[in-house]
């Protein structure tokens, strides 16, 4: 119950921020979101006996939400330089044998929960911008709810029991399934609502394109789930936090799109590139 009640306040928050938001809103939005994350990463990373400079990682993600609101060109030269930041201070408030992986932590900490979602307000940017975002926020949500349902009650094949002893791969088959139906319906539900002149929602081009689009996504959705799992796992923890009742922490909730975003935003980079 905690886990619907929680998911019943932050959808509709999340497709008002879709909808009616603009650009300098969602980014610090997004910001916020993404500290939080970084903040659970970085306890996970003292399970690993990392003692990452926090603050610092956390103001290098503020600059990398400043550098995508305000030039985001730049945004490749300014992570070279957060990165080279890391080293010095980790290099100096470190224990000699401790510098390295705490530089890596933190850096990867900045790369993981900053990068990662600064996509979003990019990807909010675009000319079908929200449409895209409910594409992206549907096919995750929906996929993650096919994996869960099919996964405990028909699940026999474990997808990697190592990481994740709970995933199957017929969960895995429903998700895809499921992120493909929601994919096709979002494309129609455009299709019709353009024949009525509501023009809120646009899905251009070919269906085929959104169903590769929707499993692309889907399998990334799977993929950064498991990474979180086998992160956490590491860190001998079951929830990243428990800020999110019935969910556990920001990073448990937001683990898939931490790949599946940047795999949409590069996916539109690679359709205006060829």
């Amino acid at each position: 119950m905690k886990r619907v009640l929680t998911a019943a306040v932050l959808i509709p928050l999340v497709l008002l921020l879709i909808f009616k938001a603009p650009f300098w809103l969602i980014t610090p939005v997004v910001a916020v979101v993404a500290e939080l994350a970084l903040w659970e990463y970085l306890t996970l990373a003292d399970g690993f006996g990392a003692k990452t400079p926090r603050i610092a990682a956390m103001i290098a993600v503020g600059l990398v939400f400043l550098c995508v609101f305000y030039r985001p060109e730049l945004l490749a030269q300014l992570l070279g330089a957060i990165a080279l930041a890391l080293l010095t201070l980790s290099a100096f408030r470190s224990p000699l044998h401790r510098a390295l992986p705490d530089t890596a932590f933190s850096v990867f900490g900045v790369l993981y929960t900053g990068l990662s979602l600064a996509t979003i307000p990019l990807i909010s940017a675009q000319e079908n911008g929200p449409s895209l975002l409910l594409f992206l926020f549907f096919v995750v949500w929906t996929g993650d709810i096919a994996a869960l349902y099919v996964g405990r009650s028909l699940g026999k094949h474990k997808l990697a029991p190592a990481i994740s002893p709970g995933k199957t791969w017929e969960g895995s088959i429903a998700s895809i399934a499921g992120s493909v139906l929601i994919g096709v319906g979002l494309v129609y539900l455009a299709q019709a609502l353009n024949a009525r002149n509501l023009t809120f929602l646009s899905y251009p081009g070919s269906i085929f394109r959104w169903i590769f689009l929707a499993i692309l996504l889907n399998v990334a959705a799977q993929v950064g789930d498991l990474i979180e799992s086998a992160i956490k796992r590491g860190a001998g923890v079951k929830d990243s936090g428990t800020l999110l009742p019935g969910h556990g922490g920001i990073l448990d909730r937001i683990d898939a799109l931490l790949l599946a975003a940047p795999v949409l935003w590069y996916a539109l980079l690679a359709q205006q590139t060829f």
